[in-house]
């Protein structure tokens, strides 16, 4: 390493602590002490051991080389302060954690020469075809103002990303594709041009629904975006406990006419307010305004327990659960909607607007349904 290098990264060990001379060392010392590093030895250097290493970048520094040199089991940890220029993380098994929203990356005046920063991301993690990425873990900072996604994630396995804000970037706040059993929890997602939260199979090309493994969407707030959260063509994962409100549209379930088709999954427990901005129609979307949640295309689908309400519109998906067809005329099949409260959503609380079979309104509260007798 160069002596330039030494001075950007200090490397803090479990119980030993590995000081390169020079300007980091103040802010090493202080982001290990944050990180709960134990006692330290100013010593010599120690072999790695089996707790891994800390990374810690000083401010002013480079995670990107932080993240570089890290190794599976190492830690990456940045103090509050604004970091510039997108991170890419090809490293299985590392944690990347700043020091709350107040660790910001946002973009580079000069963007890097990684595929996350000519792609326009923030933070990328990225596996291969038939080789996941697996145990990375991206904790507490804010990704912002990027021209594509805060967080882009692709091939990656068991992924956590927890106290992340994402804010204000040109397309997703976070993103995943093709992966599986990951784990989204805690986190912030404001006024991204698209989706707060994107999981699905992937958007390049078509094919059947991903069984997700169980994934996690759990106790995250999003809020001014397109679709607050959006899932599509997966199977096998739950969506909880989430707040999402001020979008054009709630939570989404789409599914298309691929086989494996989408759905097998499980919404519920969330709150569903006030998602009444106005988006313009795309491609593969109507008009979006005052939509709760929203299945289309899929099957065997639970929503249960959430509470939705004020949701309220005149365009087709308005209102606060919603069966629609999908893009390609696909229809809802074998759903169950059961023990919602509904209240003061328009045009309706319960909109059955699709032709699928087996779908099952059971014990939800609610004043108004589009065909009566839902509620």
């Amino acid at each position: 390493m160069s002596a330039s290098s030494r001075k950007q990264v200090a490397i803090v060990r479990h119980r030993k602590f590995k000081y390169f001379a020079g300007a980091a060392g103040v802010s090493a010392l202080a982001v290990a002490a944050a990180a709960g590093v134990g006692a330290l030895d100013l010593g010599g250097s120690t072999p790695s051991g089996q707790d891994g290493v800390v990374h810690a970048v000083p401010q002013g520094g480079s995670i990107q080389q932080a993240v570089d040199l890290a190794k599976p089991g190492d830690t990456v940890t940045i103090p509050a302060g604004t970091f510039r220029g997108s991170v890419q993380v090809h490293t299985a098994g590392i944690t990347i954690q700043g020091a709350g929203p107040a660790t910001v990356i946002t973009p580079d005046a000069q963007p890097g020469s990684s595929e996350c920063a000519k792609a326009g991301h923030g933070l990328c993690v990225t596996g291969t075809a038939g080789h996941r990425l697996t145990g990375v873990r991206i904790m507490s900072l804010s990704v912002s103002g990027f021209t594509k996604d805060g967080l882009m994630a692709t091939e990656t396995d068991g992924l956590l990303v927890r106290g992340v804000q994402a804010v204000g970037n040109g397309e997703h706040g976070i993103r995943q594709d093709k992966s599986v059993r990951g784990v989204f929890q805690d986190n912030t997602a404001r006024n991204n041009k698209e989706t707060g939260i994107f999981l699905a199979n992937t958007v390049s090309e078509e094919g059947g629904a991903t069984d997700d493994a169980g994934a996690l969407v759990s106790g995250n707030h999003v809020s001014g975006n397109r679709i607050g959260i959006t899932l599509r063509r997966l199977r096998n994962l739950t969506v909880e406990h989430n707040t999402v409100t001020d979008n054009c549209g709630g939570i989404f379930v789409v599914g298309d006419e691929g086989v494996p088709r989408a759905g097998h999954l499980t919404v519920r427990d969330n709150q569903v307010r006030a998602n009444n901005r106005s988006c313009a129609a795309t491609p593969r979307l109507p008009v979006i305004q005052g939509a709760g949640i929203v299945l289309t295309g899929v099957e065997q689908t639970t929503v249960t327990g959430n509470d939705i309400r004020d949701n309220m519109g005149t365009v087709p998906m308005s209102g606060g659960i919603v069966l629609y067809p999908s893009v390609v005329g696909i229809p809802n099949k074998g759903n169950t909607i059961e023990r919602n409260t509904l209240k003061g959503n328009k045009t309706a609380d319960l909109a059955d607007r699709d032709k699928g079979t087996g779908n099952v309104f059971t014990a939800n509260t609610c004043t108004v349904s589009e065909p009566t007798g839902r509620c």
